[in-house]
């Protein structure tokens, strides 16, 4: 039986030593690179999620809020969302047909049922709307101080009421609640309130 030929054992040149090791090292080079890449876009993710937290945080803190609370059904405390913005005077308007001039305040954030009673009434018949409860825009300019600086904001609300009739008088109005319904209205509040007044109750033709 003949011996099986023994194939020459071949060792690495050392060019050839030195190049597998220069290909290995590139190899490692490549996947540390990737490595830093994935690590430098997760912080800069994480840097970017950061950034728009904070300029949410800012841009609401510059944003003027205010909530409405019924301390009774004849009166609806005004106060704002935001501690550091102190409300100086405001101007309440209502739908030209329901009121004709603004009800000014200093001081005492609030709006009151007798500055809309017999007025919603009156504009509700004029419109041929029959219902006992409702909501009627109520435009609300706002002056107010915030880190020592006078602002101005002009939003319009929706103002919740029910009417209860009496006799031989208009009905009684009692207030539910107020809602944003728009912020950032221009200079004339009064013509976008009686706008949203005659989406929400068109004139009969």
């Amino acid at each position: 039986m003949s011996e099986r030929r023994k194939l020459p054992v071949r060792w690495l040149t050392l060019a050839e030593f030195v190049g597998i090791a220069a290909l290995l090292i590139a190899a490692l080079g490549y996947w540390d690179n990737h490595r830093d890449r994935q690590q430098a876009e997760k912080e800069r993710a994480a840097a970017e999620k950061q950034h728009q937290a904070e300029a949410k945080a800012g841009a609401l803190k510059q944003t003027f809020l205010m909530t409405g609370q019924a301390q009774s059904p004849e009166l609806i405390r005004l106060t704002a969302v935001h501690p550091e913005q102190v409300i100086q005077t405001q101007a309440i308007s209502f739908p030209t047909d329901v009121r004709g001039d603004a009800v000014p305040t200093t001081g005492n954030s609030r709006i009151e049922a007798g500055w809309l009673e017999g007025g919603v009434e009156k504009a509700l018949k004029a419109r041929g709307v029959k219902a006992e409860r409702g909501r009627v825009p109520v435009g609300v300019e706002t002056n107010y101080i915030e880190d020592g600086q006078a602002k101005t904001d002009r939003s319009i609300y929706l103002l919740g009421y029910s009417l209860h009739a009496r006799t031989f008088r208009s009905a009684k109005v009692e207030l539910e609640g107020l809602s944003l319904l728009r912020r950032g209205v221009g200079e004339d509040l009064q013509k976008a309130v009686d706008a949203t007044w005659d989406r929400q109750n068109p004139k009969p033709n």
